[in-house]
């Protein structure tokens, strides 16, 4: 954990961040005044960055003992209609009174003068997120298998909530969910890309064509993957793999489920598969990890839906995520992520690579 601040990603005050020519992304001071103002923790504030998204920004932090979890968006100018942490959080509050696991939302910041944008602070928990290395509680063969079990089983759950009454049908509208996507991201690519890409503009028009007939409506969480998730510290017999929360609600609405299927299997990092920018838990191509198949299979255990139309749902996942990197990548030529030296450059060849995946399953 970190108490001095860097001049450049943190900064003491706001005159401090008045004198950067890019904006921090924490005001020491203005961030315990706000915590102050909630009752979260006393004394001096200390902080350190976790998590392995590129979108999002989130810090562990520290008063007096007491930890909580800062999410924010990242530096403005930020895209119309993303990054928004009010309704995030606001999420996590009506799926926490679900039952959903979910973090504790304990303040949200919709005052941008704070620190430039809105954040919220949820409490912290105690757990384990799967990315790069495999824990030690979690690395037997079975262990493995019983982790990607529970990724897909945490996912039936949500699918199973009822959405058609009370607040859970506030989130959105699900009729014409598919639509919508498809015409969405064809304009966010018209907005955010900065080069040409036909590939782009030709799996488009495959999925308009071959859109399928959505078969059920539910919580969409929109990045559902192993490395959102948090596992609980320790393994027991009656639960070897448990998750204590999903994380990262930021692309969730109502919609089809099988978008969310297609998403984590579409992501997924499989031994002999090609690798792509989305691969951010590699570690399942290891031994004792199911495979794609297997996690679909899995699913369709637990559901009466048709999941014939599969690969038309990875298809989209992989073209959404290809023009959304593209906007990261577009930031970051503009200088508008100064501390990205690796993701940023990397999607120079990323998306396309993403494209060719994409139209693989259109195949």
């Amino acid at each position: 954990m970190r108490t001095v601040p860097d001049g450049v990603e943190v900064v003491a005050d706001r005159e401090g961040a008045r004198q950067l020519e890019s904006p921090p992304l924490l005001v020491v001071d203005a961030v315990t005044g706000f915590l102050d103002a909630h009752g979260i923790g006393r004394g001096p504030l200390a902080w350190q960055r976790i998590g392995d998204g590129h979108s999002n920004i989130t810090y562990l932090i520290e008063r007096g003992g007491e930890l909580a979890v800062l999410r924010r968006g990242p530096r403005p100018p930020l895209p119309k209609s993303t990054h928004d942490m009010v309704r995030e959080a606001r999420i996590q509050k009506i799926l926490h009174r679900h039952g959903v696991p979910v973090p504790e939302i304990l303040a949200v910041c919709e005052d941008d003068s704070v620190l430039g944008v809105p954040f919220y602070v949820m409490a912290h928990l105690d757990g384990t997120v799967i990315t790069e290395t495999i824990p030690a509680h979690l690395s037997s063969l079975e262990h493995r298998r019983a982790t990607s079990a529970a990724v897909v089983d945490a996912l039936l759950a949500l699918h199973r909530i009822d959405v058609t009454e009370g607040e859970l049908a506030s989130l959105g509208s699900p009729d014409g969910y598919l639509r919508r996507q498809v015409d969405r991201f064809r304009g966010l690519w018209e907005v955010n890309a900065s080069r040409e890409l036909p590939a782009v503009e030709r799996i488009a028009d495959w999925l308009g064509r071959n859109l399928p007939t959505s078969q059920a409506a539910s919580v969409v969480h929109g990045d559902y993957r192993m490395g959102n998730l948090m596992f609980a510290p320790r393994s027991t017999d009656r639960s070897p793999a448990a998750i204590v929360a999903i994380l990262d609600w930021e692309m969730a609405t109502l919609g089809d489920p099988l978008a969310d299927l297609g998403y984590l299997t579409a992501t997924y990092s499989e031994e002999g598969a090609p690798a792509t920018p989305l691969e951010l838990t590699p570690v399942t191509r290891a031994a004792g990890y199911l495979t794609r198949l297997q996690l679909a299979e899995r699913y369709r255990s637990g559901t009466d839906l048709d999941l014939t139309p599969l690969p038309w749902y990875q298809t989209l996942a992989l073209w959404k995520a290809a023009i959304f990197c593209e906007a990261i990548h577009t930031r970051w030529r503009r200088g508008e992520r100064p501390d990205d030296t690796v993701f940023g450059p990397s999607l120079e060849a990323g998306v396309p690579q993403l494209l060719e995946r994409a139209a693989q399953y259109a195949e």
